[in-house]
């Protein structure tokens, strides 16, 4: 049987090698196309996927060799698959937790995972439940003869590869390298090794777009130093050089890449299309954020917001503006527990408008959705959006500021609270230490703080959850999904006779048992100046964030809640590890 097996995978390779040497012969054969010589890799790339699926059922004792082989043919899809078919992508890339979706109180969907992060727990388990792994198995095997039969490429333009190659260089940057999709085996070098591989045959195809020469040259050159650097263990990877080095340097490229192929994009994804670095002002475009129909954010907006914010007169009895709650000289939060007569932590709003939901609980969709919940609250403005408008309109320099600002729109609830969201969209400064450094701005950063960063990005798993340039849950290449997570956040301090936090989160908003605990995972840019932490400020100091998390979560101080989403091992970080982690969290602090 597996002669078998390596007889028609020999045959298939052979067909496909055959086609695509055919395909760069005669470029001018309509039939032969770019998109046709992708969609001839894709094919060839997903049947020995299913192939070697297909051995982990014929003979379970070979699974985890077949289960490897799968998963480099499946990274060897992701950048194509990922772009075209998201829904499809995360299916087979999930994790290992409960799916939960809510869109009304009728309407809660509770799905289990399956997939290649599901399959490689199952079969890296001291105890194999072949049963489970033949289920596991057939889910994905029938998935993956789906989408082959299904994806589509003859509607793809030069500019639709572009967006997909930058998007797989920045997925393999900003989760790839972490360990985000592998979390038993660590596997994300090699893994990455594989995407990369894949690039740079699918850049091959487009090689007659290329008008210099040498610019085609040099990314094939990027390319195999970039899979020669993906090398060496998981913990001792330096992924603050590979970024520095590699990601920023395939950015400049890719920008050479649009000019030298004269392409146009018809509208700019989260990152700007002229994007050189993930870490600066000019890396997100802040209308993929927000609501369009406001039209775009002027000086002139935002400093009528910023009054807005200000402005005690908003609240009911005059006596809070937002900086109540969100001071400037604290990062935007307050240095409070929790407000007076609150239950919830202040968040920093420092970055706040690149996510896609809002409060702990993610029961705001949106900036000026969250407002009204800020308005209405008994215990913060206490007052409701007809009266708001009201004190607006008894204001003549702001009926001015207004109809200067939205001349086509009337003085109502909607403008104001655009106002004030565009004051905080505002507030994404990207000048931090760690900014100026790994954009090549300046070189300060001791080898302490470097180490910090790789931990982070590796044997402390943080970059997990809070993912790199924004450091919170809102989940890149994309940045469609903010995510929430479950780590059994204590009531108090107490390591010893520790009880779980109230505060039920994300349970509170459509009652759904499995969220119960669930919070969003907000920044840890400035976290420096942002204490104390967590939902409830039951920690202090950044030693005991980190002492809580090195000892497991919840589970490490006896919290024993099922779906818990943080891993519940002891992340074994010594003194000098938790040391470094720190001094890398501190090179955060923006200056503002």
């Amino acid at each position: 049987m597996f002669n078998l097996f390596k007889g028609v995978c020999f045959l298939t390779s052979l067909l496909i090698v055959l086609l695509l040497y055919s395909c760069k012969s005669d470029p001018n054969n309509a039939v032969v196309s770019h998109n046709n010589q992708m969609h001839l890799q894709f094919d060839h790339n997903i049947r020995f996927a299913m192939m070697h699926l297909d051995s982990i059922t014929y003979n379970t004792k070979h699974a985890e060799k077949h289960f490897k082989a799968s998963r480099r043919y499946f990274k060897k899809i992701e950048p194509v698959l990922s772009f075209l078919d998201t829904e499809n992508y995360a299916y087979l890339n999930q994790p290992n937790i409960l799916k939960i979706e809510e869109e009304a109180f009728t309407d809660i969907k509770i799905k289990s995972p399956s997939g290649y992060q599901v399959l490689e727990e199952t079969i890296f388990n001291d105890s194999v439940d072949t049963l489970l792994i033949s289920k596991h198995v057939n889910l994905i095997n029938h998935r993956l003869k789906l989408i082959q039969k299904n994806t589509q490429f003859n509607h793809l333009k030069p500019y639709h590869f572009l967006w997909l190659f930058r998007k797989a260089i920045h997925r393999v940057a900003l989760t790839g390298i972490t360990g985000f999709d592998s979390p038993v085996l660590e596997n994300s070098l090699n893994d990455a090794q594989n995407v990369y591989t894949s690039l740079k045959e699918s850049l091959s195809f487009f090689e007659p777009q290329f008008k210099d020469s040498e610019l085609y040259k040099k990314w094939l050159l990027e390319i195999d130093l970039t899979i020669r650097e993906l090398s060496g263990s998981f913990n001792n990877f330096d992924r603050y050089l590979f970024i520095k080095k590699h990601t920023h340097y395939q950015m400049v490229l890719w920008n050479e890449t649009v000019a030298d192929w004269n392409s146009s994009f018809p509208f700019e994804l989260a990152i700007k299309n002229n994007a050189s670095s993930l870490f600066s002002t000019s890396t997100f475009n802040i209308a993929y954020f927000s609501d369009p129909n406001f039209g775009d954010i002027t000086l002139e907006k935002v400093n009528l917001g910023k009054r807005l914010f200000y402005d005690k007169n908003l609240s009911g009895d005059g006596s809070m503006s937002c900086a109540s709650c969100h001071l400037p000289e604290k990062a935007f939060a307050d240095g409070k527990k929790t407000p007076k007569e609150g239950f919830r932590n202040s968040p920093t709003l420092l970055y706040a408008a690149l996510q896609k939901a809002f409060f702990y609980d993610k029961r705001a969709g949106s900036l000026e959705g969250q407002i009204i919940g800020v308005i209405e609250n008994k215990k913060e403005f206490h007052t409701d959006l007809e009266t708001l408008e009201k004190v607006i309109k008894k204001d003549t320099n702001y009926l001015l500021s207004f109809a200067k600002n939205y001349p086509n729109k009337k003085v109502n609830n909607l403008v104001i609270r655009n106002a004030i969201a565009s004051y905080i969209r505002s507030l994404i400064p990207f000048n931090s230490k760690f900014d100026r450094n790994i954009s090549n701005i300046e070189n300060t950063l001791s080898q302490n703080e470097i180490n910090g960063f790789n931990l982070f990005s590796g044997k402390a798993k943080c970059a997990t959850c809070l993912f790199a340039p924004l450091f919170n849950g809102t989940v890149p290449p994309d940045y469609k999904e903010s995510e929430l997570e479950l780590i059994g956040v204590p009531k108090e301090n107490d390591t010893i006779n520790a009880r779980i936090s109230e505060d039920l989160g994300r349970y509170n908003v459509f009652k759904t048992n499995e969220r119960k605990h669930f919070f969003k995972t907000p920044t840890i840019r400035n976290a420096n100046k942002t204490a104390p932490y967590m939902h409830n400020g039951v920690f202090n100091t950044l030693d005991e964030v980190i002492d809580f998390y090195n000892r497991g979560g919840g589970t490490g101080i006896g919290i024993h809640e099922p779906l818990q989403t943080l891993p519940s091992d002891s992340l074994r970080l010594n003194a000098q590890e938790i040391k470094n982690l720190i001094s890398f969290i501190k090179t955060l602090d923006d200056t503002y």
